[in-house]
């Protein structure tokens, strides 16, 4: 009986998005499985795929087969297959893009084009140009091809047949390979061979001692420690036949220069407790259940993690453990490592390709039980999972921007689901919606009101900066500040001091005609970076040259605005020249493994002043940390997002937190223009409840989450007039499909209404229950689909949008 194996292509077009189906050879029909990928051939060329059914029956008359298998294993298993389905339905994403975005960078397929010869024979035929190209070979790379001759000249010979167009996968997923010589007899064999070959040659003598000593497979750099230049001596040895050469697979191991010092649990206090128990009930009860972990910042949440991921460890079970910046990894690992040892993998982006993919095979390959990362970290493939952990449950940066846009708590709670596994939710600010779906019932709340070791949450003062410059303070620190730190520094205690902007300066502008340098690309004002005496645009990467003189009037009266994390530690050497300072921001934390490298250093005290932007705000456990100066409390509250006071309350919490963890007590300073805000009076009381009570009646008069459900569509195109009727069609449509309950504003233009050169309106959608919401918006995307492709249009739709941007 014939097999046949519905295959999901890797081809991301709106009509190809379903199973095609392909016969499977004979001599693969006892190998090749569900969530295997595939090379197929589809149309003129050869792509990859999913296989997401394997059957014997079809309605397709003329079948064909499938070209090989990519794996030898499922990449996918059945769980991570239904859960792509429901990816693909939740977010309205295309099915392919739901299983990519589940595995590492290193197994997503690149392909190689090639123009490729038929008959060489043919050759006389050719135009100059193509016997030029061709010069005798077969094959020419279609990218070399494009620097000799057109791009549409190269169609156009294709279509005449004189060559065809193919196409190679190359695969990333590069295993690590090493050299190792290993006797080739047992020891007492070994020995007598060595006295019948009656070998005198000194460094032979030297290497047969060091394998007498270590018995077994060495590199040849564990050899050399013993041997000089081993390398030569072991190749002889090898056509004696006492060693013979073996290929071992190794893995890129990112912390093989690291040893982790072992932690052993420690004692529960009475409410670390009484939070753990109805965790280890649900365990037990093997009952799926959504837990928020409510604890204040040092009230011990990590210490309930770890013991509750020890018992689900104990059961032979696995667990999830999601953190939600880079930044936040290093110091999580050293306690996960310190107390599971290398039970655990990593998975974030600081690691390379291969570290990636090498601890992504640890976890399909049941090697490890505990997984530790980043957003993607969800989607590890275990199959048998007790526990899953999110810890900071309110940061931003679990939803992911770019399609396909899922929630890392949604899909946790659908695999919680599925495994019938409790889901931990963890944070001292939770997000509102969370909040709320706890104080209704829908997960159970968690709380933990006081910090570990009895000490106190810190002192936090509030300084009205319009009073500082009313005193003539026109530095960018107050004058308490500024003495708070001396009198740290004479203690030896440390300081950290958050920015929520990096670069030197925010913007530039001339004083004379107040003009502003602007990205030529996009609606917002470049950047000044000191270092490199550039501007340069974050949203698509545009440089320049500083200017000496404006270049709108030529008046040398220009200056630079605002305040960068560049110009803070340059006005810090001039306040404080004693003082060491270690900055942490992207420009400073691009290279690999910078972040643990820097908070290594503040930790081992070799700087006095950690200087960051938000990454330092959370989950940094120091114990000398007696001071936090937040210097604009302001920078995220005046933004166009219906949650900027929310991020403000949680950023201003979490960076408060992060004093005086330990024995000694801790004083926090928080700068702003708006001292009177109630998101910075209730940070000052560290008081998340009244919070709570007062941002759920701006919420529900705004009609916003959690009252309300929202869906934000973004149309962008070049023209600015056909991007606008675009979107005003769109807008029409849903008033006229959606129900009279439903709420339609816009179109209207994005707050940055240009970026790469491209124009961007918006609609946005609130709801209660709709049930023609996903339906519609189906209708849109197969309507516009046409234009997308033709005009370069780009209509992107996101349910429960993180960034109203």
């Amino acid at each position: 009986m014939k097999k046949i194996a519905s295959v999901i292509v890797d081809v991301p077009v709106l009509q190809i998005d379903r199973p095609f189906d392909f016969l499977i050879p004979d001599d693969l029909c006892d190998h090749l499985e569900k969530g295997m990928r595939v090379i197929v051939p589809f149309g003129n060329r050869q792509v990859q795929g999913f296989v997401v059914n394997i059957k014997e029956e079809t309605e397709v008359v003329e079948l064909k087969e499938i070209i090989e298998p990519m794996d030898i294993e499922p990449v996918l298993n059945p769980e991570l297959l239904e859960l792509g389905e429901y990816i693909a339905n939740e977010t309205l994403c295309l099915k392919i893009s739901a299983y990519q975005v589940m595995l590492p960078p290193a197994l997503k397929a690149k392909y190689d084009k090639f123009l490729t010869l038929d008959d060489e024979k043919r050759m006389d035929q050719f135009p100059s140009e193509l016997k030029k190209l061709f010069n005798q070979k077969k094959k020419v790379n279609w990218k070399d091809a494009e620097e000799v001759v057109s791009t549409s000249y190269l169609y156009r010979q294709a279509r005449l047949g004189l060559f065809h167009v193919s196409y190679e996968i190359k695969d990333r997923g590069n295993k690590k390979k090493s050299i190792y010589f290993t006797p080739s007899l047992n020891k007492q064999d070994f020995l007598k061979k060595f006295e019948q070959l009656k070998i005198t040659a000194p460094k032979q003598k030297q290497v047969i001692n060091y394998y007498l000593e270590n018995f077994g497979p060495s590199t040849v750099k564990q050899v050399e420690s013993f041997v000089s230049n081993p390398r030569p001596t072991l190749n002889q040895l090898e056509k004696k036949g006492l060693l013979k050469k073996e290929e071992y697979e190794e893995y890129r191991d990112p912390y093989k220069h690291r040893e982790f010092k072992q932690t052993m649990p420690l004692p529960l206090t009475e409410e670390q407790e009484k939070v753990i128990k109805p965790i280890l009930n649900s365990m037990d009860q093997v009952s799926h259940q959504v837990f928020l972990l409510h604890g204040v910042t040092g009230s011990g949440k990590t210490e309930v993690y770890l013991q509750s991921i020890d018992r689900v460890i104990k059961k032979g079970k696995e667990a999830i453990v999601l953190v939600p910046e880079i930044s936040l990894t290093p110091q999580m690992v050293e306690r996960f490592k310190g107390r599971f040892g290398n039970n655990v993998a990593v998975l974030h982006s600081g690691l390379s390709l291969g570290e990636k993919y090498d601890e992504w095979r640890k976890i399909q390959r049941k090697e490890v039980q505990v997984v530790v990362g980043a957003r993607s970290a969800i989607f590890a493939p275990f199959e048998n999972i007790g526990i899953i952990i999110i810890d900071e449950e309110h940061e931003t940066s679990y939803k992911q921007e770019d399609s396909p846009r899922y929630h890392a708590r949604e899909v946790a709670i659908w695999r919680g689901k599925t495994h019938r596994c409790p889901v931990i939710l963890g944070s001292a600010t939770p997000s509102l919606e969370t909040y709320a779906r706890a104080q209704k019932g829908v997960y159970q709340l968690l709380t933990m009101a006081k910090r570990m070791n009895q000490s106190h949450l810190p002192v936090v003062e509030i300084v009205d900066m319009r009073e500082e410059l009313k005193a003539g303070n026109r530095s960018m620190f107050s004058t308490q500040l500024v003495e708070k730190m001396k009198d740290r520094i004479e203690k030896s205690e440390q300081i950290v001091l958050m920015l929520n902007r990096r670069g030197y300066s925010s913007f530039i502008m001339c004083r004379d005609c107040g003009y502003v340098m602007k990205c030529p690309n996009c609606d917002i004002s470049l950047t000044y970076h000191k270092v490199t005496n550039q501007v340069k645009c974050h949203y698509c990467g545009f440089e320049a040259r500083t200017p000496n003189v404006c270049p709108e009037c030529g008046s040398n009266h220009i200056r630079f605005f605002g305040t960068g994390t560049q110009k803070v530690e340059e006005e810090l050497g001039k306040i404080l020249p004693e003082a060491r300072v270690i900055r942490m921001d992207v420009d400073t934390t691009s290279r690999k493994g910078s972040h643990e490298k820097l908070l290594t250093a503040f930790q081992e005290q070799r700087a006095d002043i950690l200087l960051g932007t938000q990454m330092i705000a959370k989950g940094l456990d120091f114990p000398n940390i007696t001071l936090v100066g937040v210097l604009s409390a302001d920078s995220s509250l005046h933004l166009p997002d219906f949650r900027s006071s929310e991020k403000t309350f949680q950023l201003l919490t979490q960076v408060s937190g992060r004093a005086g963890r330990h024995k000694l007590p801790g004083e926090v300073f928080v700068q702003t223009y708006t001292p009177e805000h109630y998101s910075v009076q209730f940070a000052k009381q560290h008081d998340y409840l009244q919070f709570y009570r007062y941002e759920m009646i701006v919420r529900k008069r705004g009609q916003y989450p959690p009252f309300h459900y929202l869906a934000l569509i973004h149309v962008s195109h070049e023209n600015l007039q056909y991007t606008y009727s675009v979107a005003e069609k769109i807008s029409s449509f849903l008033r006229n499909q959606l129900s009279n309950g439903t709420i339609v504003l816009g179109p209207a233009a994005s707050p940055i209404i240009k970026i790469k050169n491209r124009y961007r309106y918006q609609c946005l959608v609130k709801y209660k229950v709709e049930p023609n919401l996903i339906p519609t918006f189906k209708k849109i995307i197969e309507h516009f689909h046409e234009e997308q492709l033709k005009k370069n249009l780009t209509i992107s739709i996101d349910l429960n949008p993180y960034s109203m941007m």
